[in-house]
């Protein structure tokens, strides 16, 4: 099917709206994952931040929680060791132990120096300043620690070292009392880089950067550092010691981040271009789906538009004989809806009552077989109205996808209008038949006309030769009557002269002859033989000639054997005894007036002209249907000595007049046959 350019164009906007569909979609899919991949990665770095805070908090309470250690350690070693002596091995022990601690000493009241003890991994403490240097930390430490009773710490500072590098340093001055009198201090000197590897956990700080720095940010001792800082990450925790405090640093790197943060967020951008993946497979199973269904439409359509136009019905019956589908012809055919059909089964609405019986036993033969013959079999329909009409029927076996059989597929023919030709033909054919005989009975007639004119000529010449020797002697009576049948034989031989001319001209089709005369004239001229015949057959003869009828223009011959046609065939029609001479209807009334225009007839012929009426009635036993369908039918008789024209020439001369010859039934029996003829002007 060629494509129109409306649907052409409809396709273009479609598919480029489709495409730009798709266009949207797949910036949808696309921004969607970028902001996926963004908030996963914003998500991953606030968990390592917060991961990171949490460790630099534990490392700063695992520093607080160490030296709260080393402050009870170092009250127990005062506590056992109370000489100088002892102390000073314990205070060695302790530091040995304690390798943030560089130095440990014991000091008065007073903050003199009772004993002193330095760390064994950093020998040359004092290498460059001596340690009244740094007594300021210390004293500020002790003020701070006696007036809390407790443990107090002084702020960093910077402590040279004889090999060119220094280290940050931290006194811390511990109160003591002997039998609950101050005694004195104990202050111990951190290493800030010692406390950070000695106090922290190394699987904690491993691969990360750990340091001090002040409250404004100045870095007082690192552990470890990381290179470059834009993908480090650094948390601070606040390690508050008694008396001064300090910024824990902790930094971390970042974790290796590839296009996709983690496992989770690949999984949900694969399952995303899946999903964009079957979105398209499933767009184009959708629009191939689209086209088979409208192909189906197309073929759907034309196979309705085919069987709308279709004359023949179509009918499908599965195994049980009940109806599946039936095609418009077959419902205008037998006068009923689908609805109304289908469903239905035996015994089918369109069989006739009469032939219920007969069409079961015919569908049950066939549905047993489930052979059908290919050149079908007639049958006769019924309508609702009771109408029949005969029908040719071609049923085939209806096959399914599968191959298997599912019922039948009839296709049903009307031969109703096949059967009308065929009367048309055979009427045809007989009318042809007809003329040919009529033809041959017009040569027959020229022939005999021919044939009988002479010996008519010389009928008529020996009567007017004997009818002269007759009337030579008028004394004889006898001689009288045999006059009056000489000149009776002149007459009927002239007439037959003349009829014989006029089927002559008839033959011929000549011009005839019209004359003007009386319709009283007429049946004068038939009434001696009529009378002959109503008298042999006891039949009375009724004549009724209305007044002041107009007279007719005819050709009286042809008329007058039109009357006397029409009387011979009324008095055979009433036969000896029927009906009885008693019951009075043994009479042949012969009847003459002026047509008078029906009610409705106002047209301008009926003004114009006007009609005279021969009726003749007869009372025999009528004529039944069969008879009045072929009664002007050449050479149709009832009567085994009949030729059967007579009726059919007399309506061809009446319609030559220009009149018609009709019949009607009589009452209370017989038949009227009635003709026209023109008045004369």
């Amino acid at each position: 099917m060629e494509e129109t350019p409306v649907r052409s164009a409809w396709r273009q906007r479609l598919r480029s709206s489709r495409w730009r569909l798709w266009a949207a979609l797949i910036l949808l899919v696309v921004v969607m994952l970028s902001v996926l991949v963004f908030l996963a990665t914003q998500y991953e770095e606030t968990r390592d931040q917060i991961e990171l805070e949490q460790d630099a908090e534990t490392i700063a309470n695992e520093i607080g929680s160490n030296l709260l250690h080393n402050v009870q350690t170092l009250q127990s070693l005062h506590s056992v060791a109370p000489s100088v002596s002892d102390w000073g091995v314990l205070a060695a022990d302790f530091l040995t132990q304690r390798r943030e601690a560089m130095r440990l000493e014991w000091r008065d009241t007073e903050l003199r120096l009772v004993a002193h003890r330095d760390s064994l991994y950093v020998p040359d403490l004092m290498g460059v300043f001596t340690r009244e240097q740094a007594m300021h930390e210390v004293r500020g430490a002790c003020d701070a620690a006696q007036r809390q009773s407790s443990p107090a710490y002084s702020s960093s500072y910077f402590w040279p070292m004889s090999n060119g590098r220094g280290v940050e340093m931290i006194e811390m001055c511990l109160p003591i009392a002997n039998e609950g009198r101050p005694a004195g201090f104990l202050v111990a000197t951190y290493s800030l880089p010692g406390m950070l590897a000695e106090l922290t956990s190394r699987s904690t700080v491993r691969g990360r950067g750990l340091g001090f720095s002040d409250a404004d940010g100045t870095r007082l001792a690192m552990l470890s550092t990381l290179h470059g800082t834009r993908r480090n990450l650094t948390a601070r925790a606040v390690l508050d010691l008694p008396g001064y405090t300090l910024m824990l640093q902790l930094q971390s790197q970042r974790q290796a981040r590839g296009l996709f943060p983690n496992v989770l967020t690949a999984m949900v951008s694969a399952l995303s271009l899946a999903l964009l993946s079957v979105l398209y497979l499933l767009g184009r199973d959708i629009r191939r789906r689209q086209r088979a269904e409208l192909e189906v439409a197309r073929a759907l359509a034309f196979r309705k538009a085919m069987e709308d136009s279709l004359v023949t019905g179509l009918r499908a019956r599965d195994m049980d004989g009940r109806i599946t589908y039936v095609n418009p012809a077959f419902c205008e055919m037998v006068g009923l809806s689908a609805e109304q059909l289908v469903g239905t089964g035996p015994p089918a609405p369109w069989w006739p009552p009469e032939l219920v019986d007969e069409y079961q036993q015919r569908q049950e033969v066939r549905l047993a077989n489930q052979v059908l013959p290919r050149e079908g079999h007639e049958s006769v329909f019924r309508r609702p109205d009771g109408t029949r009409f005969p029908v040719l029927i071609i049923e085939a076996p209806l096959i399914d996808a599968q191959g298997q059989q599912t019922g039948f597929m009839g296709a049903i023919i009307d031969l109703t209008e096949q059967r009308r030709v065929e009367e048309l033909n055979r009427a045809s054919r007989e009318r042809l038949q007809a003329t040919a005989r009529l033809t041959t009975v017009g040569e027959m007639a020229t022939l005999l006309s021919h044939e009988l004119n002479q010996p008519l000529a010389a009928i008529a010449s020996y009567a007017s030769g004997t009818l002269n020797l007759l009337e030579s002697s008028v004394s004889n009576p006898l001689h009288a009557d045999l006059a009056q049948a000489m000149r009776r034989i002149a007459e009927q031989a002239e007439r037959a002269g003349r009829v014989i001319k006029s089927v002559g001209d008839f033959v011929r089709r000549r011009e005839r002859v019209r004359e003007t005369v009386t319709p009283q004239s007429l049946i004068d001229a038939i009434q001696p033989l009529l009378g002959l015949l109503v008298n042999k057959q006891n039949i009375r003869l009724q004549i009724h000639i209305e007044p002041e009828c107009p007279q007719v223009q005819c050709d009286r011959t042809m008329i007058e054997q039109v009357l006397l046609n029409l009387s011979r065939n009324g008095v055979q029609a009433m036969p000896q005894g029927d009906p009885p001479t008693h019951s009075g209807l043994r009479l042949l009334r012969i009847e003459v007036g002026r047509l008078r225009p029906h009610a409705g007839g106002t047209s301008y012929e009926h003004i114009r002209k006007s009609w005279v009426s021969f009726a003749i009635t007869d009372h025999g036993h009528g004529m039944s249907d069969e008879v009045v369908d072929k009664l002007f039918t050449p050479f149709f008789t009832t009567r085994p000595e009949g030729m059967g024209i007579g009726l059919s020439l007399c309506r061809t001369v009446i319609e030559q007049h220009g009149g018609a010859l009709t019949h009607e039934p009589a009452r209370p029996r017989g038949t009227v046959f009635r003709f026209t003829l023109p008045a004369a002007p």
